[in-house]
Protein backbone atom coordinates (compact mmCIF):
# COMPACT_ATOMS: atom_id res chain seq x y z
CA UNK A 1 0.00 0.00 0.00
CA UNK A 2 1.43 3.81 -0.96
CA UNK A 3 1.98 6.39 1.06
CA UNK A 4 -1.29 8.26 -0.45
CA UNK A 5 -3.18 5.29 -0.39
CA UNK A 6 -2.04 5.03 3.96
CA UNK A 7 -3.01 9.02 4.27
CA UNK A 8 -6.27 8.74 2.57
CA UNK A 9 -7.62 5.92 4.72
CA UNK A 10 -5.96 7.49 7.46
CA UNK A 11 -8.14 11.11 6.66
CA UNK A 12 -11.20 8.67 6.25
CA UNK A 13 -10.91 7.45 9.50
CA UNK A 14 -10.42 10.55 11.11
CA UNK A 15 -13.57 11.92 9.57
CA UNK A 16 -15.79 9.04 10.58
CA UNK A 17 -15.02 9.68 13.84
CA UNK A 18 -15.38 12.70 14.00
CA UNK A 19 -19.20 11.84 12.92
CA UNK A 20 -19.89 9.32 15.32
CA UNK A 21 -18.51 12.11 17.80
CA UNK A 22 -20.48 14.71 16.47
CA UNK A 23 -23.74 12.76 16.76
CA UNK A 24 -23.74 12.62 20.32
CA UNK A 25 -22.21 16.03 20.93
CA UNK A 26 -25.50 18.04 21.73
CA UNK A 27 -28.15 15.76 21.81
CA UNK A 28 -32.42 16.97 22.96
CA UNK A 29 -35.29 14.28 23.16
CA UNK A 30 -38.34 16.36 23.46
CA UNK A 31 -41.02 14.08 24.98
CA UNK A 32 -44.83 15.23 25.77
CA UNK A 33 -46.85 13.41 28.42
CA UNK A 34 -50.59 12.92 28.42
CA UNK A 35 -52.00 13.30 25.23
CA UNK A 36 -53.26 12.64 23.27
CA UNK A 37 -54.72 16.07 23.14
CA UNK A 38 -55.83 17.08 19.74
CA UNK A 39 -56.88 20.51 20.81
CA UNK A 40 -52.89 20.95 21.77
CA UNK A 41 -51.58 19.03 18.72
CA UNK A 42 -53.80 20.53 16.22
CA UNK A 43 -54.45 23.92 17.52
CA UNK A 44 -57.21 25.43 19.84
CA UNK A 45 -59.98 27.79 19.45
CA UNK A 46 -60.87 28.79 22.98
CA UNK A 47 -58.75 30.13 26.09
CA UNK A 48 -54.88 29.61 24.05
CA UNK A 49 -55.56 29.61 20.24
CA UNK A 50 -53.00 29.69 18.40
CA UNK A 51 -50.77 27.06 16.10
CA UNK A 52 -50.60 23.37 17.06
CA UNK A 53 -48.03 21.71 18.84
CA UNK A 54 -47.91 19.03 15.52
CA UNK A 55 -47.70 22.19 13.66
CA UNK A 56 -44.84 23.76 15.49
CA UNK A 57 -42.60 20.56 15.82
CA UNK A 58 -42.91 20.37 11.70
CA UNK A 59 -42.21 23.85 10.35
CA UNK A 60 -39.10 23.50 12.68
CA UNK A 61 -37.99 20.38 11.66
CA UNK A 62 -38.43 18.51 15.08
CA UNK A 63 -39.48 15.04 15.85
CA UNK A 64 -40.56 14.34 19.34
CA UNK A 65 -41.60 11.30 21.16
CA UNK A 66 -45.21 11.22 22.61
CA UNK A 67 -45.86 9.15 26.40
CA UNK A 68 -49.77 8.97 25.52
CA UNK A 69 -52.12 7.49 27.73
CA UNK A 70 -54.20 4.33 26.65
CA UNK A 71 -57.61 4.99 27.27
CA UNK A 72 -57.45 7.60 24.87
CA UNK A 73 -56.88 5.46 22.35
CA UNK A 74 -59.93 4.05 22.07
CA UNK A 75 -62.66 5.31 19.01
CA UNK A 76 -64.69 8.05 19.23
CA UNK A 77 -62.97 9.57 22.34
CA UNK A 78 -61.40 13.03 22.16
CA UNK A 79 -60.42 13.78 26.15
CA UNK A 80 -61.68 15.19 29.10
CA UNK A 81 -65.41 16.31 28.83
CA UNK A 82 -65.06 19.03 31.46
CA UNK A 83 -61.59 20.16 30.76
CA UNK A 84 -60.90 19.55 26.99
CA UNK A 85 -61.97 21.31 23.83
CA UNK A 86 -63.53 18.95 21.60
CA UNK A 87 -61.47 20.44 17.66
CA UNK A 88 -63.34 17.39 15.38
CA UNK A 89 -60.60 15.18 15.63
CA UNK A 90 -60.90 12.24 17.90
CA UNK A 91 -57.67 11.33 20.01
CA UNK A 92 -57.40 8.11 17.80
CA UNK A 93 -56.92 9.93 14.85
CA UNK A 94 -54.69 12.19 16.46
CA UNK A 95 -52.66 9.03 17.46
CA UNK A 96 -52.51 8.21 14.21
CA UNK A 97 -51.46 11.64 12.44
CA UNK A 98 -48.27 11.97 15.06
CA UNK A 99 -47.36 8.20 13.57
CA UNK A 100 -47.89 9.46 9.79
CA UNK A 101 -45.52 12.61 10.56
CA UNK A 102 -42.86 10.64 11.69
CA UNK A 103 -43.23 11.29 15.57
CA UNK A 104 -43.02 8.16 18.24
CA UNK A 105 -45.63 6.81 20.66
CA UNK A 106 -44.27 5.49 24.19
CA UNK A 107 -45.90 4.27 27.13
CA UNK A 108 -47.74 6.07 30.05
CA UNK A 109 -49.91 3.37 31.21
CA UNK A 110 -53.62 2.40 30.38
CA UNK A 111 -55.17 4.69 33.33
CA UNK A 112 -52.90 7.17 33.49
CA UNK A 113 -52.80 6.78 38.11
CA UNK A 114 -50.31 7.01 40.18
CA UNK A 115 -49.01 3.27 40.25
CA UNK A 116 -47.91 3.35 44.12
CA UNK A 117 -50.91 3.82 45.14
CA UNK A 118 -53.17 1.78 42.81
CA UNK A 119 -50.80 -1.27 43.82
CA UNK A 120 -51.50 -0.66 47.40
CA UNK A 121 -55.22 -0.68 46.57
CA UNK A 122 -55.23 -3.70 43.89
CA UNK A 123 -52.05 -5.43 43.64
CA UNK A 124 -48.96 -5.50 41.38
CA UNK A 125 -50.71 -7.47 38.47
CA UNK A 126 -53.27 -4.86 38.38
CA UNK A 127 -49.82 -2.42 37.59
CA UNK A 128 -48.25 -4.54 35.32
CA UNK A 129 -51.53 -5.19 33.45
CA UNK A 130 -52.24 -0.77 32.95
CA UNK A 131 -48.98 -0.72 31.84
CA UNK A 132 -49.37 -3.36 29.44
CA UNK A 133 -52.90 -2.74 28.58
CA UNK A 134 -51.17 0.80 27.11
CA UNK A 135 -49.00 -0.84 25.67
CA UNK A 136 -51.39 -2.72 23.62
CA UNK A 137 -53.46 0.34 22.64
CA UNK A 138 -49.96 1.81 21.00
CA UNK A 139 -49.34 -0.92 19.22
CA UNK A 140 -52.74 -1.15 17.79
CA UNK A 141 -51.66 1.98 16.44
CA UNK A 142 -48.31 1.70 14.96
CA UNK A 143 -47.89 -2.08 14.51
CA UNK A 144 -44.82 -2.44 16.85
CA UNK A 145 -45.16 -2.46 20.73
CA UNK A 146 -43.40 0.36 23.10
CA UNK A 147 -39.61 -0.04 24.50
CA UNK A 148 -40.20 2.90 26.84
CA UNK A 149 -42.68 3.91 29.98
CA UNK A 150 -43.13 6.84 31.09
CA UNK A 151 -44.76 6.20 34.79
CA UNK A 152 -47.37 9.04 35.97
CA UNK A 153 -44.94 11.49 38.26
CA UNK A 154 -42.40 8.70 37.89
CA UNK A 155 -43.59 6.91 40.80
CA UNK A 156 -43.61 3.17 40.33
CA UNK A 157 -43.25 0.57 42.89
CA UNK A 158 -39.86 -1.51 43.03
CA UNK A 159 -41.10 -5.19 42.63
CA UNK A 160 -43.57 -3.94 39.67
CA UNK A 161 -40.18 -1.86 38.14
CA UNK A 162 -38.15 -4.80 38.31
CA UNK A 163 -40.82 -7.13 36.19
CA UNK A 164 -41.55 -4.61 33.59
CA UNK A 165 -37.74 -4.31 33.03
CA UNK A 166 -37.45 -7.82 32.56
CA UNK A 167 -40.11 -7.57 30.08
CA UNK A 168 -38.32 -5.52 28.40
CA UNK A 169 -39.23 -1.66 29.36
CA UNK A 170 -36.75 0.79 29.68
CA UNK A 171 -37.83 3.44 32.35
CA UNK A 172 -37.84 7.05 32.00
CA UNK A 173 -36.82 8.37 35.70
CA UNK A 174 -35.63 11.48 37.31
CA UNK A 175 -34.16 9.04 40.03
CA UNK A 176 -30.59 10.01 41.29
CA UNK A 177 -29.76 6.15 41.21
CA UNK A 178 -29.03 6.85 37.13
CA UNK A 179 -26.64 8.35 34.84
CA UNK A 180 -27.25 12.55 34.65
CA UNK A 181 -27.70 11.82 30.86
CA UNK A 182 -30.71 8.96 31.34
CA UNK A 183 -32.49 10.81 33.72
CA UNK A 184 -35.47 13.44 32.52
CA UNK A 185 -35.39 17.12 32.93
CA UNK A 186 -38.86 17.53 34.61
CA UNK A 187 -39.79 21.02 32.65
CA UNK A 188 -42.00 21.96 35.63
CA UNK A 189 -44.72 22.88 32.71
CA UNK A 190 -47.42 21.61 34.64
CA UNK A 191 -47.28 24.85 37.01
CA UNK A 192 -47.75 27.37 34.57
CA UNK A 193 -50.73 25.76 33.03
CA UNK A 194 -54.54 27.17 34.59
CA UNK A 195 -55.84 30.79 35.03
CA UNK A 196 -53.94 31.05 37.75
CA UNK A 197 -50.52 29.55 37.48
CA UNK A 198 -48.63 29.19 40.41
CA UNK A 199 -44.92 27.40 40.83
CA UNK A 200 -44.14 28.48 37.28
CA UNK A 201 -40.41 28.46 37.19
CA UNK A 202 -39.24 32.17 36.65
CA UNK A 203 -38.41 34.60 34.84
CA UNK A 204 -40.49 31.87 32.42
CA UNK A 205 -40.92 28.16 31.26
CA UNK A 206 -38.14 28.26 28.60
CA UNK A 207 -35.85 30.15 31.20
CA UNK A 208 -36.36 27.77 33.66
CA UNK A 209 -35.55 24.77 31.32
CA UNK A 210 -32.54 26.26 30.14
CA UNK A 211 -31.45 26.56 33.60
CA UNK A 212 -31.71 23.16 34.05
CA UNK A 213 -29.63 22.17 30.86
CA UNK A 214 -26.77 24.36 31.37
CA UNK A 215 -26.27 23.54 35.36
CA UNK A 216 -25.85 19.91 33.50
CA UNK A 217 -23.70 21.11 30.85
CA UNK A 218 -21.64 22.49 34.33
CA UNK A 219 -20.84 18.77 35.37
CA UNK A 220 -20.16 17.99 31.06
CA UNK A 221 -23.60 16.88 30.14
CA UNK A 222 -24.56 17.79 26.83
CA UNK A 223 -27.50 15.05 25.96
CA UNK A 224 -30.83 15.95 27.43
CA UNK A 225 -34.39 14.19 27.95
CA UNK A 226 -36.53 16.97 28.39
CA UNK A 227 -40.23 15.90 29.71
CA UNK A 228 -43.21 18.05 29.13
CA UNK A 229 -46.49 17.67 28.70
CA UNK A 230 -49.55 18.19 26.16
CA UNK A 231 -50.66 21.61 26.96
CA UNK A 232 -51.33 24.91 25.39
CA UNK A 233 -49.40 26.97 27.58
CA UNK A 234 -46.21 24.49 26.81
CA UNK A 235 -47.05 24.45 22.88
CA UNK A 236 -47.06 27.98 23.37
CA UNK A 237 -43.09 28.60 24.10
CA UNK A 238 -41.96 25.76 21.97
CA UNK A 239 -40.77 28.04 18.87
CA UNK A 240 -38.81 30.51 21.24
CA UNK A 241 -37.13 27.15 23.35
CA UNK A 242 -36.31 25.40 19.86
CA UNK A 243 -35.00 28.43 18.81
CA UNK A 244 -33.06 28.86 21.58
CA UNK A 245 -31.14 25.16 21.77
CA UNK A 246 -30.38 24.94 17.75
CA UNK A 247 -28.44 28.25 18.67
CA UNK A 248 -26.57 26.73 21.31
CA UNK A 249 -26.30 23.79 19.08
CA UNK A 250 -28.38 21.57 19.83
CA UNK A 251 -30.14 18.54 17.20
CA UNK A 252 -32.78 17.21 18.35
CA UNK A 253 -33.78 13.67 18.21
CA UNK A 254 -36.43 10.58 18.60
CA UNK A 255 -36.21 9.24 22.37
CA UNK A 256 -35.66 5.67 20.17
CA UNK A 257 -32.55 7.72 18.47
CA UNK A 258 -31.13 9.41 21.40
CA UNK A 259 -30.91 6.17 23.44
CA UNK A 260 -29.17 4.29 21.04
CA UNK A 261 -26.66 7.23 20.48
CA UNK A 262 -26.51 7.69 24.60
CA UNK A 263 -27.16 4.72 26.53
CA UNK A 264 -25.08 2.51 24.49
CA UNK A 265 -27.01 1.26 21.51
CA UNK A 266 -30.17 0.24 23.28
Amino acid sequence: MGMRSSKVIILLALLLAAGVASSTDKLIALTFDDGPRPYVLFGSKGEHPGPGLVNVLDSNGVKATFFVVGWRLTPKTWGERRAEENVGITCLDAAEQLVRHGFELEDHTYSHVELRSAERKKGEQWVLGDVNRGAEAIRAVTGTAPRYLRPPDWIIPDDARHDLERQGYQLLTISSENPIALRDINSLDYLCAGRNPSGCPKPSLTGGVLKQIEQREKHGVYTHILAFHELSTTAAVMPELITELKARGYRFVTLSEYMRLVAGKK
